[in-house]
Parts: structure tokens; C-alpha cells; sequence
């Protein structure tokens, strides 16, 4: 009895870890529904929601087993806050990158950097940036908690197989984006490692509303050498048409990164009518896609992490 009881045991151990290790829909909308609910209120920089975003993600790292990169998951930074025409300027704000650390296995590759990004902010009640007509909690859902709940499923699967890690990994998240990608260039400016040793940056920006064609879309994957190639490639097995541009490195985070020489991809998956409303919400996520889209980019991030790839900058113009 005692070795049946036994067994049971370690197989139900063994289930929880075959679940942790998987992106699962059910987290997706657990990380969505916390993010863009309206108690957090748009997650404008300097507000009470801001400093509640940025403690939920330093609890998913360390529950995923995530660790800061030196002392603090936090980097802090002040951020000026956009305001529209004829406004008077707004305090800065203080806010902060949220910083999680893999570490790889290769004693020459682990100090190589492949860093996934994703920006939690938005923009709270509207603001200049807005395209409603009125004011009102701005969720959100896909832009962009939807990247940043990617980022912290994608983040629990690799430190589930980080021995398989050649390479280091960094996830962050950034603040004070949609004032003008304030968090990234804050953080191309004081990096904790050294830019030199950072060979690809991989940013996730509305990645939550996959459409019934299963389009993907990204900037910046002829930044480095056969990355049109290896990212429509690594689509297929998933159903997935991937449309990667080998330039157009666009608006978000990772733009950041490429003006310091470094290889990006900006991911996607497509606009909408709700983009910047007060109705962009949690109902109309397709987790399902959501799913799909994480696990792809998993499998592009482990295709560099865990091989001697070769990285380079190609810049494209």
C-alpha cells in the first residue's frame, strides 16, 4: 500500500512539473484579467497600480523560479509624462523595469544575452495617446498585458528547462512605454550587462488577438542571420503564416535596442479597432491563439538560447 501511495505521489509531483513547464491558457487569463482589470486602472506610471503591476511580476518570477539580475528585480527610473497640447507638464513619475535573470551552461555562451521584452504599462484614463472620445479606464488587455502575460509563461517554461540553456536569458519588463519607450531606453542606457554581450532582443507588443488566419507578424528578423528563414519556418508545425519582415523595426520597445547595434524582433499579432480605447478588454483576448503565438516564440527563443547560433547585427535600412 505504502509503495502504491508512493508511486501516486511522485507521479502527481510529476504532473505538476509537466504543468508548470507548458504555457497553458488558463494562466494566460489569470496574468490578462489581473493586468487589465480596473482595480489597476490602465497601469499608468507613478500611480498605486503601477507599484502593484510591478510587485505581481517580481511574485511570478520568483514562483516560476526566476531570479534577479544582481540585487533588485527592479530598476527604477523617472518618467515624463506626455500630456496634450496647451496642457501644463505633469511631475515626472517614478516607475520601474521589472528584471528576471536565467542564467545559461555554457561556460563561453552564458555570457551571451538573449533578452524577451514585453511593456506592462498603458495608458490609464487616456491621455493624449488615446483614441476614445471620452475618458475612462483604458484596460488595455492586449496592449499590452497580453505581452506581458506572455512573458511570464514564456519566462516559467524556460526556467522549467533552463538546463537545456546554453545561452542567458533576461526578461524584462518595461515601464513608461507608451510615453515614448521610456523604460527601454532607460535601460539601453544604464544596462546591467554589457550591450556588447546582449545578441538578440525579442519583443512581444499585443500578442493577444490572433486572427482566424493565424497571421503572426514582425519587424527586424533579417537583423540577424537567417532569421526570415528560421522565424517562418519555426511557424509552420504550429499552423501559424508568418509574415517576418526582414526590416521594418517600427514603434515599441525593441526599437530601443536596435539603435544601439543590437539584433530585434518586434512580434505581433495585428491592430485593431480597439487599439488605445477604453474597449480594449479582457473578453475579446483569444487565449487559444495566444497559446499558440507563446509556444512559437518559445521554441525562437530556445533555437538561439540552447545552440551556438551564429548571432550577428545586420542592420537594415
Amino acid at each position: 500500500m505504502k509503495k502504491i501511495l508512493f508511486t501516486a505521489t511522485i507521479l502527481l509531483v510529476s504532473n505538476v512539473m509537466i504543468a508548470q513547464s507548458e504555457v497553458t491558457q488558463e494562466e494566460l487569463r489569470e496574468h490578462i484579467e489581473f493586468l487589465s482589470s480596473d482595480k489597476n486602472a490602465g497601469r499608468f506610471p507613478g500611480t498605486k497600480a503601477n507599484k502593484r503591476v510591478v510587485k505581481y511580476i517580481i511574485k511570478s518570477f520568483k514562483k516560476a523560479g526566476i531570479e534577479a539580475y544582481g540585487k533588485s528585480y527592479k530598476q527604477e527610473f523617472q518618467a515624463k509624462i506626455r500630456v496634450k497640447k496647451g496642457e501644463a507638464p505633469k511631475p515626472e513619475a517614478t516607475t520601474w523595469n521589472v528584471i528576471g535573470y536565467i542564467e545559461g551552461n555554457d561556460p563561453v555562451l552564458k555570457d551571451e544575452f538573449i533578452v524577451l521584452g514585453a511593456h506592462y504599462d498603458h495608458l490609464g484614463m487616456g491621455g493624449p495617446s488615446s483614441k476614445s472620445d471620452h475618458e475612462g479606464i483604458h484596460n488595455g488587455a492586449d496592449d499590452n498585458a497580453s505581452g506581458t502575460a506572455a512573458l511570464l509563461e514564456i519566462g516559467e517554461r524556460i526556467a522549467a528547462n533552463k538546463h537545456l540553456l546554453k545561452r542567458s536569458v533576461l526578461l524584462l519588463a518595461f515601464g513608461a512605454e507608451e510615453q515614448g519607450l521610456l523604460g527601454s531606453k532607460y535601460f539601453t542606457e544604464n544596462p546591467v550587462v554589457p550591450l556588447s554581450q546582449v545578441k538578440l532582443m525579442v519583443n512581444m507588443d499585443m500578442v493577444g488577438r490572433l486572427n482566424n488566419e493565424n497571421h503572426v507578424y514582425m519587424g527586424g528578423a533579417g537583423t540577424f542571420p537567417g532569421g526570415v528563414e528560421l522565424m517562418k519556418n519555426l511557424g509552420e508545425p504550429l499552423g501559424l503564416t508568418v509574415f517576418a519582415h526582414p526590416g521594418s523595426i517600427g514603434g515599441s520597445d525593441h526599437v530601443s535596442f536596435y539603435k544601439k547595434d543590437i539584433s530585434v524582433m518586434g512580434i505581433h499579432t495585428g491592430g485593431h479597432p480597439q487599439y488605445h480605447t477604453t474597449e480594449d478588454t479582457v473578453d475579446l483576448i483569444n487565449f487559444p491563439g495566444q497559446e499558440k503565438v507563446c509556444n512559437y516564440i518559445y521554441s525562437a527563443l530556445m533555437k538561439v538560447a540552447t545552440t551556438d547560433y551564429k548571432m550577428e547585427f545586420i542592420r537594415q535600412d
